[in-house]
């Protein structure tokens, strides 16, 4: 048992030297450890939101759960949030981290991964963030991941937005842009299409918006569907249950010049490393906050 001692609380992590990565050397406490010294830049970015929790107790290679419901025996101080399910069949009581010592001791807990929803508890309704994702198509390197990206900041940049990117740490990048909570996930989701379709109508031979697979024909779909409510992206800064501990990382734009940067290029190790020497590029997002209403404006006038 260790015991690590965070403002005024004290976790306890049971088995630290259980290998959750084990084919990496990592284990309870390194993870931990982690969450531990990261926290102070992910925690604004899930604090105040329900979270879905991807556990592993026996580490990668073992039986891991996708957990939702809070569970009773979690300590009073891991928070909680009642949200009711999507398609209004019942409710969870969602776990929230509004503390360092909550994403360590869930960390103690064997979670890996952490999902955000796009909303905060006050306003479950009403997204904060807008969310493309891009996942390269079968077969293509990731240079054509990095390039989507930075077509789909060009494009929002036109729309008068401040847009952010980030690799997921599994296969893909997210571009984000930042919401003045004015609108419904309805609403948000809408827009995030249409302006979907506007790429792919200038770019038909590298994007789609087509759901079909066998559609797509080798081009980059452009997926808005995790703008909707009761759904998650994986947060910044979260570990993901994948090999080597890749790390969903906030990257500046310039960055994405790198041809040695790929969606798995962040890892636990890497990470720490990079926050010791710069600061987090997501910093002040909320700050560039824009309405739905503006988006749809600046979209229609863009069409006519």
């Amino acid at each position: 048992m260790t015991h690590m001692r965070l403002g005024r609380h004290t976790v306890e992590i049971s088995r630290p030297d259980k290998l959750l990565f084990p084919d990496d050397g990592i284990t309870k406490a390194d993870v931990a450890e982690y969450y531990r010294r990261v926290g102070r830049y992910m925690l604004p970015h899930v604090r105040a939101r329900p979270l879905t929790l991807q556990r592993f107790p026996d580490g990668l290679g073992s039986e891991g759960f996708v957990q939702q419901q809070r569970p009773r025996h979690f300590p009073d101080w891991v928070d909680s949030c009642r949200a009711r399910r999507a398609g209004g069949k019942g409710e969870v009581d969602h776990v929230v981290a509004n503390r360092i010592a909550a994403l360590v001791y869930l960390a103690g807990q064997g979670t890996l991964a952490f999902h955000r929803w796009l909303s905060r508890t006050d306003r479950l309704g009403c997204p904060d963030r807008l969310v493309f994702d891009l996942d390269p198509p079968d077969g293509a390197d990731f240079a054509g991941v990095r390039d989507a990206a930075r077509t789909v900041g060009d494009f929002l940049r036109e729309l008068r937005c401040e847009p952010w990117c980030m690799t997921t740490g599994s296969s893909g990048m997210h571009v984000v842009v930042a919401l003045d909570r004015s609108a419904d996930f309805d609403a948000v989701r809408s827009v995030a299409r249409a302006a979907a379709e506007v790429l792919a109508a200038r770019h038909p031979d590298r994007f789609t918006v087509e759901q079909r697979i066998n559609k797509r024909t080798g081009r980059l779909y452009l997926d808005t569907g995790r703008n909707a409510y009761g759904q998650t992206a994986v947060a910044p800064y979260s570990l993901r249950a994948l090999p080597g501990a890749p790390v969903a990382t906030p990257l500046a734009w310039d960055e994405l010049k790198a041809g040695a940067l790929h969606a798995r290029r962040h890892t636990l190790v890497t990470v720490v490393r990079r926050l010791e020497r710069q600061d987090d590029p997501w910093r002040g997002q909320s700050r560039h906050a824009v309405s739905v209403a503006a988006l749809q404006r600046r979209l229609k006038a863009l069409r006519e």
